[in-house]
């Protein structure tokens, strides 16, 4: 235990690529492969319905390390590097005494700087360095190369994600006498692009074929050509039981070192994946599938927290960690502090629902509250040049009470007309507190199903965030 109570905490922020929201316990996965997830969202902190700010690693990234909007930090697509003029969260630790190291997987450098290291004026103000800007080409499961602070190749022995964990260890013992801000960014559980293959540990792929399928995925059938999520998920499933062991073993490290009570652990992805069902990829749409992660803290001021109800954006975290560190948050940060909503609390200010922007595939823009998903996108836009647009069509409306996979596609019907003008109202004023210039929005074309209507006592989902009858992975109470 500490005896420095008036410490500042140590920060840890653990990054996984391309997870799934529902491959946890705590979200009702029976496969049992994240056991240490669970157990920081059941002692901790679970933010049940947390939103990524785009189905895009670089712009997903930037959000992470500005609490800006991808856009409103300059990173609305891939390729695209992270402005050095815009504050960051290892900027702010920096500046008060922190000491900052980054592992992993960076993808914020921009086209020009290629797959490997990282010239240290696009480090964002972290000041110790192990990574590389795209980790998939520099890298495969048993061959990890990252670049050092003088950008020289440094191999790592075992398997990738075992590899950044016992890094990741290393700098913790090398730093637990002084406050430090540690960023974890993990590859899996993301395909190996050369190959389209998970490759999990040996083993791993074979404990978790068969065990589990999203009903999202089961229902849409194998998606792309060679099998889609049928034939990867016991790879990915295993990628990530391996990841959840090396957090486990970061924890033990933290105990061992009796720094545990006063470091704060955030758990958190970039994006999930819908294994190419919803578009020819992975990701880059405004399903849960894509844009909802698993978010999970622990440690001083998260402890005992609970289930946090209301959706919150990943691009709340640099201004919550912030604040839990006792830190001002810098000036054009977009993101709220969910602190508030800790242990129950209110946030009165909090406006409903989060925003999501889309990129790559189409410029989109997305609303998802408790209950709903609305989506409209750019008919007339570059998809890739273009950040945002001035006229979208509504293309998605899901009733998430009644259809938490987003099977059944309520746009344009005349029974939900007046729920799509709420949604699009709530949507506009996001996009004003984003910076982006008011657009036009044009209703999706009318069409009528016989008795179809908006249910007025499904308010929400349940508790848990879940649709109801929905399996909780080891029978647990809530958080």
């Amino acid at each position: 235990m500490s005896t420095e109570p008036h410490r500042p905490p140590n920060v840890i922020v653990v990054l996984t690529d391309q997870q799934r929201w529902d491959t946890t316990g705590v979200a009702g996965n029976p496969a049992g492969v994240t056991p240490e997830f669970d157990r920081i969202a059941r002692t901790g902190t679970w933010a049940g319905t947390a939103v990524t700010p785009n189905p895009v690693c670089a712009p997903a990234r930037a959000a992470l390390q500005t609490g800006r909007f991808p856009t409103a930090a300059g990173v609305h697509r891939n390729g695209l590097p992270l402005p050095q003029d815009v504050p960051t969260l290892a900027g702010a630790f920096a500046a008060a005494g922190w000491t900052t190291g980054y592992l992993g997987k960076w993808h914020l450098a921009g086209a020009p700087a290629g797959a490997g290291p990282v010239p240290p004026d696009r480090r964002a103000g972290y000041r110790h360095w192990l990574a590389a800007e795209l980790l998939e080409f520099t890298s495969d499961a048993y061959r990890t190369v990252l670049y050092d602070e003088d950008q020289r190749p440094v191999r790592l022995p075992g398997y990738r994600s075992d590899a950044l964990v016992d890094a990741a260890i290393r700098f913790v013992a090398d730093h637990h006498d002084q406050p430090f801000l540690l960023f974890l960014s993990l590859l899996e559980p993301h395909h190996q692009n050369a190959t389209d293959d998970y490759p999990a540990p040996h083993g791993y792929r074979e404990r978790y074929e068969g065990t589990w399928l999203p009903p999202d995925l089961a229902a849409l059938g194998p998606g792309a050509p060679g099998g889609g999520a049928h034939r990867h998920i016991g790879g990915y499933l295993g990628q990530l039981k391996r990841v959840d062991e090396g957090v486990g073993r970061l924890r033990d490290a933290l105990h061992s070192l009796g720094i545990e009570d006063r470091t704060i652990l955030a758990w958190t992805a970039d994006h999930g994946s819908h294994f190419r069902t919803r578009n020819d990829e992975y990701k880059r749409s405004a399903h849960d599938a894509s844009v909802r992660v698993p978010l999970a803290l622990t440690g001083p001021g998260f402890t005992g927290g609970g289930l946090i109800r209301r959706p919150v954006s990943t691009v709340d975290l640099v201004p919550t960690l912030l604040e839990a560190a006792g830190l001002p948050v810098p000036a054009g940060v977009q993101g709220r502090s969910f602190l508030p909503l800790v242990g129950g609390g209110a946030d009165p200010g909090r406006p409903d629902g989060v925003l999501v922007q889309i990129s790559e595939s189409h410029v989109g823009r997305a609303l998802r509250t408790g209950r709903w998903k609305y989506a409209v996108a750019a008919p007339d836009a570059d998809a890739w040049n273009d950040p945002a647009a001035d006229r979208y069509v509504e293309t998605e409306l899901y009733d998430l009470a009644a259809d938490p996979y987003e099977l059944d596609n309520l746009a344009g019907l005349t029974s939900h007309r007046s729920v799509a003008d709420g949604l699009r109202a709530q949507l506009l004023a996001w996009l004003e507190r984003a910076g982006e210039r008011p657009p036009e929005i044009l209703p999706a074309p009318p069409r009528t199903l016989p008795q179809r209507r908006p249910d007025p006592e499904a308010r929400d989902l349940p508790w848990d965030g879940l649709p109801f009858g929905h399996r909780r992975g080891d029978g647990g109470n809530p958080p």
